[in-house]
């Protein structure tokens, strides 16, 4: 009997901890998609997963970070000639110049509880073409998920090519400054 009752305890206490501590990212589950406007329409695409983790206590979001490959920026919306010049383009200097700032990373600083399990208010530290910015987002982590819809404004990382914002006279050339970020992430 007591046997039976230490392993029923060792189960429950794997259980209700299974999330304890830090928490791999699986990459190949694991993926941030984006969405970029402009006057005429929007493209849209993915960005892979590199590494990272969600810091836990117990079942409780504590912090975390990832580090997104931009080596990997896709294209979904085209295909063809089309698809490889607009890659091409958001890996040149006009855009994340990957050849100089092959990684991004999200920095979670603060994590406050939205009052139900599993939802939160992000602060977080985001870093692209080595600059950084703190931004503010809600997440949904259950499940060994985690989920956010995330929106960025490029010009503040010094992605700036097509903003109106800083170049006059575009017209149907105009790119909007912010882009959407929705991360995927399975743990």
């Amino acid at each position: 009997m007591k046997q039976i009752f230490l392993s029923v305890m060792v189960m429950v206490l794997a259980a209700t901890s299974s999330f304890a501590g830090n928490n791999p990212v699986k990459v190949s589950a694991s993926k941030v998609n984006w969405k970029a406007f402009k006057v005429t329409g929007s493209h849209e695409g993915y960005v892979s997963v590199k590494n990272g983790s969600l810091d836990f206590n117990g079942e409780i979001l504590t912090g975390g970070s990832i580090v997104m490959d931009m080596n990997s920026i896709s294209c979904t919306d085209l295909s063809g000639s089309g698809k490889t010049k607009l890659e091409g383009h958001l890996k040149s200097e006009d855009f994340f110049g990957v050849a100089k700032f092959p990684e991004a990373k999200l920095d979670i600083k603060r994590v406050i509880s939205r009052g139900k399990a599993g939802e939160y208010k992000i602060v977080a530290n985001l870093t692209i073409k080595n600059t950084t910015k703190e931004i503010k987002f809600d997440a949904m982590v259950a499940g060994g998920k985690a989920t956010a819809n995330i929106k960025i404004d490029r010009t503040d990382f010094d992605v700036r090519y097509g903003s109106g914002s800083f170049f006059d006279s575009l017209g149907d050339n105009t790119i909007y400054d912010e882009f959407d970020m929705v991360v995927n992430l399975v743990y």
